[in-house]
């Protein structure tokens, strides 16, 4: 009727409950219809849900919705993930008085004052966004079958998680040794992509410290390019800063206080032994253990005392940083003594493209002049892969001349070590990332860690063979996801803190938070019948999940055994 104002929210209410009614969204096993299973990342739960989850699950839905329409039999569940340790630090940081925290929780998440106090308690934060992210869901109307929800601390979860690393360790892809891994000082953990602010990866990788010696004192330039240490003109320091003097393997190391500790945690011993300042050392000559060349030390703001040691060599013809900060600080270099002669720049590596001195061709073209200028980190991706893929060592790289750059990275590196005359450093190459906690993350060599082989060739194998027979939306991605395939390695499982499914073999051990969500959504298919059927964590056998999701056993036997009953057992084998 004209005039009359509809209640949309009314008309939203009333569809919905006539959904959940008439239970329109439960998918059960029909043969006679084409079938679709679609899952989408559960939700986190220490936070609301945002615009992204907005798009992400709207997305998803609309799919589902639309192969409805065309007759499929779509299976759309919903699970929430509590494991891990970022619900563990908030609830830490709120009972040690973070103001921050707590003013985000109410200011920003809109909880109530009286809620947040309860929030000391882990599983209380997670049952909080639990309730309001489902909740949430309900009213954007997505077309979900809550039959089948799950939390990953559910007890009839953590035995499929148990048994999914049973299956894991009798395949041999669980192993236990020394490995790098990011490291949270604070927390104690080990840190993945889960456990940091904004889910950022710690990208692992191993410097270079090459020993230029100075009366007695190892100046341990880090870097990431061995090769290029023929051709090093100078040493990098940060100006006016505070260097430690430390006893390292019975050697004197100068290098930055953060290192001290990073350097402990990688095995290495070490002993603070005195200071010095870096204003002390500027203009003084090292010897480059490579040339047996003195090289002058100099000031450069780039340098960063949180990344490796604090000490950077100078290759200005390979680095646009190096050749860009040099012609900044000609006139200094005359000030402490050191002839603009001892600092051209050296060529050692030839690159179709790239010009006599590369890092000249890159800076040129750019128009850099300036060391803070944001162009130089492309301008240096850029020249480091050209010369990586393309680059051939010159004449002046001595017994490695003729070499191609990717293979005399490693000669060079092993013989410097062999000699005594550098040493391996492994460094957050993403830096800086923090901890959940707050607290910066660094490398750690844990021992005695356990870890899932990703790097296994025969699991490569049928990984990549698993990609090649996926439709990838879209395909350009294809190649980005092989790329991954390719450069995944052993990956820290477990920790000891945090919420979690206990390691089987090693209870003192908690599976990590995206270990315990690779195959979550195989759970969808059962955790209905589970429910239904009332069947409890210690009936959830090995033998159970062999049955229903390998087919492996007599479904006599099994349920005899498990106390499964012999329908339940066959319900939940034929989703």
């Amino acid at each position: 009727m004209p005039g009359v104002q509809l209640d949309f929210k009314a008309v939203e209410e009333k569809w919905q409950r006539r959904w959940s009614e008439a239970r329109v969204f439960e998918a059960d096993v029909d043969p006679s219809r084409p079938k679709k299973f679609i899952t989408v990342d559960y939700s986190y739960v220490n936070s609301p849900q945002h615009i992204g989850h907005g798009r992400t699950y709207t997305l998803t839905d609309v799919y589902a919705r639309f192969l409805r329409m065309r007759g499929f039999n779509v299976l759309l569940p919903m699970a929430f993930h509590y494991t891990g340790t970022p619900i563990l630090a908030m609830a830490r940081r709120l009972a040690s008085g973070d103001e921050e925290l707590l003013e985000t929780f109410i200011n920003v998440y809109k909880v109530p004052p009286e809620v947040v106090k309860g929030f000391t308690e882990p599983l209380n934060i997670a049952r909080y966004f639990h309730r309001e992210i489902k909740e949430g869901m309900k009213e954007m109307g997505y077309s979900i079958d809550w039959r089948r929800e799950f939390t990953t601390i559910d007890p009839e979860y953590s035995r499929f998680i148990t048994w999914q690393f049973h299956k894991l360790r009798e395949r041999g892809f669980i192993s236990k040794g020394s490995h790098p891994v990011g490291w949270c000082p604070r927390c104690g953990n080990p840190v993945g992509q889960h456990d940091t602010v904004n889910d950022v990866e710690p990208e692992i990788g191993q410097f270079t410290l090459i020993k230029f010696r100075l009366d007695g004192l190892v100046l341990p330039a880090a870097t990431l390019r061995p090769e290029t240490v023929f051709g090093v003109t100078n040493l990098w320091l940060k100006p006016s800063a505070r260097y430690v003097e430390a006893a390292v393997g019975g050697e004197r190391w100068l290098i930055s206080p953060p290192c001290v500790e990073k350097l402990r945690l990688l095995g290495f011993k070490v002993e603070e032994v005195g200071e010095a300042s870096s204003g002390e050392l500027m203009g003084r000559r090292a010897l480059n253990p490579a040339t047996g060349r003195y090289v002058p030390i100099l000031p450069a703001d780039f340098v960063d005392l949180e990344s490796a040691t604090g000490v950077v060599m100078s290759v200005p013809a390979h680095a646009p940083y190096d050749l860009v900060t040099l012609r900044q600080v000609r006139e200094e270099a005359l000030r402490l003594g050191v002839e603009p002669r001892e600092l051209e720049p050296i060529p050692i590596i030839s690159t179709p493209g790239y010009g006599e001195v590369p890092a000249a061709t890159v800076v040129d073209r750019e128009g850099i002049a300036d060391q803070r200028s944001p162009k130089l980190e492309d301008a240096t991706r850029e020249l480091y892969r050209a010369e990586f893929h393309s680059g051939v060592m010159s004449e002046a790289a001595g017994p490695y001349a003729g070499l191609p750059v990717s293979r005399a990275r490693d000669a060079v590196r092993e013989d410097l070590v062999k000699r005594g005359d550098a040493a391996m450093m492994y460094e957050i190459l993403n830096q800086p990332v923090y901890c959940r906690c707050g607290s910066r993350c660094v490398v750690k060599v844990f021992e005695d860690q356990w870890f899932i082989n990703y790097g296994d060739p025969s699991w490569k194998k049928l990984a990549h063979e698993c990609l090649d027979s996926m439709k990838v939306i879209p395909e350009e991605l294809r190649a980005e996801l092989s790329y991954v395939l390719d450069w995944l390695k052993e990956k820290a499982c477990a920790r000891r803190s945090g919420l979690g499914t206990k390691l089987p073999w090693d209870p003192d051990w908690i599976i990590e938070s995206l270990s315990d969500s690779t195959i979550y959504m195989a759970f969808y298919t059962v955790a209905h019948v589970i429910k239904k059927w009332g069947l409890r964590e210690d009936q959830l056998s090995d033998e159970v999940f062999d049955y229903v999701f390998l087919g492996v056993g007599d479904e006599g036997e099994v349920a005899s055994r498990s106390g499964v009953p012999i329908d339940a057992l066959r319900e939940m084998r034929a989703q």
